[in-house]
C-alpha cells in the first residue's frame, strides 16, 4: 500500500508538471482591483475575463465603466500601459407615455411584471409599443440608476448607469437602448402606428409629420414607417431644431444627460392624474 501511495504521488506530480498551464500573476491582481460586480458592461462575461483582456493588451482599463478613475488608473499604472478613455454610455428609454398622457384599453390583473403583462393581449396599454410601467428595468437595476417616476415611467440616473445592458435586456417592449451621452437629439418614442392613431393613443407620440425631418440637417433624420428617427452616423451635425416644430414633444434634446427639453411647439401637459380607461 505505501509503494501504491508512493507511485500515485509520482504520477500526480509529473501529471500536474505536464498539464502546468501558466497563468500571469497580474490577472489576478487586476482582478482584485475590479469592483466584482460582473456586470457585462466592459463587454464581457464577468471581472475575471475583463481581467485577462486587459493584461492581453485586447483591451484597455477604462473599458470598466464601473470603476472609478482612480481604479482604472490603478489598474493602468500596475500594468504601465495608459487607461484609455470611452464615450460614456448611458441606458435611455424610447417613450414618454406616462399614464398623465397615454390611454389605457384595458386594466391588467395579474403578476406585476412588464413581462408577466405584455403576454396578456400586450399589457392593455392603448399604445401597443409604449412602456408598461410595472418596473422590471427598475428592479433588475442592480447599481440603482432607475426609479420610476409618478407617472409610472424610469427614470435613468446617469451618473450611477453603467451600461451593463440588464435594462435592455428585461424591457419586453425593447424600449431600452444603450445611448453615447453625445447622442443628445432623441426620439421618446417607437409607436409604429399611424399619426392620427398614434396621437389618439398618447398624446406625445410621434406622429412622423415630418417637420424635425424637414428642420434637422441633411441625413441626420428619416422617417422610417411612421417614426422619426435619428441616424447617429451623421451626430456631428446634430442641433436641437428638429425639436422645436414637433407638435408633441416626442423629439427632445439632452441638455445634460439627466435633463431632456422639448421644443417651442411642443402642447404644454399640465395634468398629473392618469387618463381614464379607454372605452
Amino acid at each position: 500500500m505505501a509503494g501504491l501511495g508512493v507511485l500515485l504521488a509520482l504520477l500526480l506530480a509529473i501529471a500536474n508538471k505536464k498539464l502546468y498551464v501558466f497563468e500571469d500573476p497580474r490577472i489576478g491582481a487586476v482582478e482584485d482591483l475590479l469592483p466584482k460586480s460582473n456586470c457585462g458592461a466592459c463587454g464581457q462575461a464577468g471581472c475575471r475575463d475583463f481581467a485577462e483582456k486587459v493584461v492581453g493588451g485586447e483591451t484597455i482599463p477604462a473599458k470598466c465603466t464601473v470603476s472609478s478613475p482612480q481604479q482604472r488608473q490603478g489598474i493602468a499604472d500596475l500594468l504601465g500601459v495608459a487607461a484609455g478613455t470611452v464615450d460614456k454610455q448611458v441606458a435611455r428609454l424610447a417613450c414618454g407615455g406616462g399614464r398623465h398622457v397615454a390611454f389605457l384599453r384595458a386594466r391588467y390583473e395579474g403578476l406585476k411584471t412588464c413581462r408577466a403583462a405584455a403576454v396578456v393581449s400586450g399589457g392593455g396599454k392603448e399604445c401597443a409599443w409604449g412602456c408598461l410601467g410595472l418596473a422590471d428595468c427598475a428592479n433588475v437595476c442592480t447599481f440603482d440608476a432607475i426609479h420610476m417616476d409618478l407617472h409610472g415611467l424610469p427614470v435613468v440616473d446617469s451618473e450611477k448607469c453603467t451600461a451593463c445592458n440588464d435594462c435592455v435586456e428585461v424591457c419586453p417592449k425593447g424600449l431600452f437602448s444603450l445611448e453615447s451621452v453625445s447622442h443628445r437629439l432623441w426620439v421618446a418614442c417607437k409607436n409604429q402606428a399611424d399619426g392620427d392613431t398614434a396621437e389618439a393613443s398618447c398624446e406625445v407620440a410621434c406622429t412622423a409629420c415630418g417637420k424635425c425631418v424637414a428642420d434637422a440637417p441633411l441625413k441626420l433624420m428619416q422617417l422610417a414607417g411612421n417614426l422619426a428617427v435619428v441616424n447617429y452616423d451623421w451626430n456631428d451635425q446634430a442641433t436641437r431644431e428638429p425639436i422645436e416644430r414637433c407638435p408633441t414633444g416626442a423629439i427632445v434634446w439632452f441638455e445634460t444627460p439627466d435633463r431632456a427639453v422639448k421644443g417651442a411647439a411642443a402642447k404644454k401637459i399640465l395634468r398629473n392624474e392618469p387618463l381614464p380607461l379607454h372605452v
